[in-house]
């Protein structure tokens, strides 16, 4: 089997001087299951109280644009905070160089002490490091406060959150658009509006399995039990208030 990148000494060179590339995948499943299980919610609720399938399409639909923007947007400010937080330790460490150089170094030197380095080693570590001060303040960075220095795209985050949940959150309600056009039984539109949700979760996973290396089918699995389990969930909490207010 074939090593997933080639180790000498030029390409160890070439792949190391790239850019990192964020992946967006979390987002995608984020945005993917979150648009299910809200509108497989609307599909219980209402078409659970015998309304047309009119009223599920138009409630699906506005729970689609509506929910999925404020994800997007929560996701866009969410990263963007993290960005945010990034760029204040930043000018934090660089004030802290400025004001106070040797203690700064201190800390480089308690850093690399913890990883094994000393004596002449250690001094010359440090020497090193402190020589740069981009370096300087990435170390600490990532070293004293545990940050990663590669930041993702907001706006890629949050349109990936956005476009996942509407495009796979749309599947539970492919069965009620159809019944729009032709006149189906409740029971049918139902039964197939499950089947495409359960089918959401499943193949959710199992394109997340390209990426994570597992199974494909193990993949799937968990998140058709994971999701299973929230919409189940769903239907519980409409079914019990349709009880309540009924």
């Amino acid at each position: 089997m074939p090593l997933e990148h080639d180790h000498d000494p030029a390409s160890i060179a070439k792949r190391l001087s790239g850019t990192s590339k964020h992946s967006y995948l979390r987002d995608f499943v984020y945005g993917a299951i979150d648009g299910t299980v809200t509108t497989f919610a609307v599909v219980t609720s209402v078409a659970g109280a015998g309304l047309p399938p009119q009223v599920v399409v138009v409630l699906g639909m506005a729970n689609l644009l509506g929910d999925g923007f404020s994800m997007a947007a929560s996701n866009f400010l969410g990263t963007r905070t993290d960005q945010q937080l990034l760029e204040k330790a930043r000018a934090m460490e660089a004030r802290h160089i400025k004001l106070v150089p040797e203690g700064e170094r201190e800390e480089i030197r308690q850093i690399f002490a913890a990883k094994g380095f000393d004596g002449e080693v250690l001094e010359r570590v440090v020497e090193v490091i402190t020589s740069d001060e981009n370096q300087w303040i990435n170390t600490m960075l990532v070293d004293e406060l545990g940050m990663s220095l590669e930041s993702p795209s907001a706006l890629k985050a949050a349109l990936t959150t956005f476009f996942a949940f509407f495009i796979v959150g749309l599947l539970p309600l492919i069965a009620f658009m159809f019944g729009l056009v032709v006149p189906t039984e409740s029971l049918w539109t139902y039964s197939v509006s499950l089947v495409l949700t359960a089918f959401a979760f499943f193949f959710v996973g199992a394109a997340k399995s390209v990426f994570v290396e597992q199974k494909w089918y193990w993949s799937g699995l968990e998140t058709l039990l994971l999701g299973g389990i929230a919409a189940l969930l769903a239907f519980l909490v409409s079914w019990f208030l349709r009880g309540v207010i009924s």
